[in-house]
């Protein structure tokens, strides 16, 4: 396996030829390589200039991060409408791992949500009600940072099945990686009980796929780990990953 480069790069100084050119070079290097070993890569090109983004479904990129990068910033979309196990297992990970966790907050509070559009806005237009508490203060939080970290893997749904170690963010102009991209449930399993990581209960109680109360809901045994996401509505993405 080809060690991957520990050259950091000027990544603000490239043109978008040289910076096409890294990017396709770290995916050679990274693809197949342990999620570790994208850490280490993660950490020398971007340091402290990256933010880790996590809905604290798990905690292992947190783990990850904090291992290489001590007090690295955690990215955490606060909603307002999270469950409170999420909130828990956030507040648990916080007290037990070495992370500085960032709270990155909507420009309204619910009610005032409720106010200007509305009540239950996320009923009648999700994708609205999406942009306003996640796309958008995201969007926010990553201004002046070289890189973002995600943990987006293939198995995660058909949109996602295409997904790079290692992209360039056009719609927030910056480096995307995402470490655990080629991981199965089985990896995923395996990680959180080999270090006894903070856990969210409710994948326990039959919620794969965890975002915001209102519309996350129990999936049956064997479906689509993301049929309880939007259920009902033509909607599979919340628009931070598309």
């Amino acid at each position: 396996m080809t060690t991957p480069t520990t050259t950091a790069l000027d990544w603000s100084a490239l043109t978008p030829a040289e910076r096409d050119e890294a990017i396709a070079e770290a995916n050679e290097r990274l693809e197949g390589a342990p999620a570790a070993e994208v850490v280490r890569w993660a950490v020398e090109q971007f340091g402290d200039d990256l933010l880790v983004a996590s809905s604290m479904q798990d905690t292992i990129l947190p783990h990850l991060f904090s291992a290489a990068l001590p007090g690295v910033k955690v990215l955490f979309l606060q909603t307002g409408y999270h469950f409170a196990e999420t909130l828990q297992t956030r507040d648990e990970a916080a007290r037990r791992l070495p992370i500085t966790v960032v709270e990155a907050l909507p420009r309204q509070s619910v009610a005032e949500q409720d106010e200007e559009y509305g009540e239950k806005l996320h009923d009648r237009d999700p994708n609205l009600c999406c942009f306003l508490r996640k796309v958008e203060p995201l969007a926010r939080a990553l201004e002046g940072h070289a890189a973002w970290v995600t943990g987006v893997r293939r198995v995660d749904a058909p949109t996602r099945a295409g997904t790079p170690v290692v992209s360039w963010d056009d719609k927030h102009d910056l480096v995307k990686v995402n470490p655990l991209v080629a991981w199965t449930d089985d990896d995923v399993e395996a990680y959180q009980a080999e270090h006894d990581l903070p856990r969210n209960p409710l994948v326990a109680q039959g919620y794969p796929s965890i975002g915001c109360g209102p519309c996350t809901h129990k999936v049956a045994p064997g479906a689509d780990p993301r049929s309880g996401r939007w259920s009902g509505k033509d909607k599979t993405e919340c628009g931070i990953h598309t």
